[in-house]
């Protein structure tokens, strides 16, 4: 009975993020594809606890050898210019990193920005130019 819960209990814990997987699309509030997952992060445990914390992200164990630490560090990429308060915020609620494609860069939506997952892709509850770039 506790394995029939448990995914009821990380959707609780980290909502929409849960139901999200890399590779898949993403649509902005005005039904405009802006691209596709390229990376799912849970953030934190809890709100108080450090990003350090977290359930770092969904992909697989066998895919990740490095750690929680390694995931973190992973979380931004060397050459995102997110500003420090938001990438606080951000490892925090957690959030996915969406690929945009060459001309369009990278973004970064929280969960609170996320509308719903259907088998279709994410759908936003915000507009492309609303998320931060990468």
């Amino acid at each position: 009975m506790a394995e029939t819960s448990e995914p009821f209990g990380r959707f609780k814990q980290h909502g929409p993020l849960t139901l999200i997987e890399e590779g898949m699309r993403v649509y902005d509030y005005a039904g405009e594809e802006i691209g596709t997952v390229e990376r799912v992060y849970m953030g934190a445990a809890n709100k108080d606890a450090d990003p350090g914390q977290a359930a770092a992200t969904v992909s697989p164990a066998s895919e990740t050898d490095g750690g929680l630490i390694e995931d973190i560090a992973q979380a931004f990429l060397p050459q995102d210019t997110v500003p420090e308060a938001l990438r606080q915020r951000l490892l925090r609620s957690g959030f996915i990193r969406i690929d945009g494609g060459l001309f369009s860069g990278d973004r970064y939506a929280a969960p609170d920005q996320i509308a719903g997952v259907t088998e279709d892709g994410v759908r936003l509850g915000v507009l492309r130019d609303d998320l931060p770039k990468a």
